[in-house]
């Protein structure tokens, strides 16, 4: 199963970052040489050029004056969409538990058929599949052993869930810390270029170089967002599984804890006497 949802996050992230390869040129270019209207160099007044020059920087201008470490804080912002995307693909009740796969595994304990219950579970690579067949294999050592096994997968299933969405929080936390190197690097050529003219230099090194702060916080706000919102999301899951994995075993603890005060004992399961 991790496998699978290791090759589904590589995709993910190709079909994103392909989408922003065509995208991101085309619109830089629309930006910077879309049409303008002609205007007579009469009816420009000298006192105006610096406002023009200002007012023609596009959207994708400010973010290219970040620098290195603003490409940086994009390609994490890539990287966050598409852990997202992923994130939504994969964690849901449907592919960590399978419709009426729970039911099948109790029915067929149930009736006995214990190495049929264990084959359903290595053909199916799924949270719940995987928490009982490990359970049903130690089935030898009785109910505390079985109840043993589930409890260490379940443990074992439920970190590796934790630590897949923990790359959320790495970006969300990475982001602002590196918008604020990048804008201490920008506020030091800033302060350089204001040393070398005499105070002559204009404040927009300075806004530029808050730029990456910027930056950083668009990206590290909704990534611990989406942290936050998974965390929560696996703890509900493993839960439910949790309960389904105990209620699919049941036939085999009442198996193993028969019924003294009727004088007999249930059905035994084939594989557990």
């Amino acid at each position: 199963m991790e496998r699978m949802l290791h090759r589904n996050t590589i995709y993910v992230a190709l079909i994103i970052l392909g989408f922003a390869t065509l995208f991101v040129p085309t619109a830089w270019c629309q930006d910077v040489a879309g049409p303008t209207a002609p205007v007579s160099t009469t009816e420009r007044a000298p006192g105006n050029a610096a406002n023009e020059a200002t007012q023609s920087q596009s959207f994708w201008d400010i973010l290219a004056a970040g620098g290195v470490v603003g490409l940086v804080i994009m390609l994490l912002s890539i990287g966050a969409v598409a852990l997202v995307i992923e994130h939504a693909m994969t964690i849901r009740s449907t592919v960590l538990m399978p419709p009426g796969f729970g039911e099948e595994i109790r029915h067929l304990l149930a009736s006995g058929n214990l190495a049929a219950a264990q084959e359903r579970c290595r053909q199916t690579p799924s949270f719940l599949g995987f928490v009982l067949g490990s359970g049903l294999a130690e089935v030898d050592g009785g109910w505390p052993a079985v109840e043993k096994g589930m409890e260490d997968a379940m443990a074992d299933q439920s970190a590796r869930l934790f630590r897949k969405i923990e790359y959320l929080s790495v970006i969300g936390n990475i982001a602002p810390m590196l918008g604020l190197l990048g804008t201490v690097i920008g506020m030091v050529f800033a302060f350089r270029e204001v040393a070398n003219t005499q105070g002559a230099a204009r404040a927009e090194g300075i806004y530029l170089a808050l730029v990456t702060t910027v930056e950083g916080l668009i990206v590290a706000i909704p990534s611990l967002a989406a942290f936050a919102y998974f965390r929560n999301r696996v703890d509900q899951l493993v839960a439910e599984t949790a309960y389904a994995a105990q209620h699919a075993v049941g036939p085999i603890k009442r198996n193993r804890m028969p019924r003294r005060a009727q004088g007999q004992s249930p059905p035994q399961v084939k594989g557990l006497s």
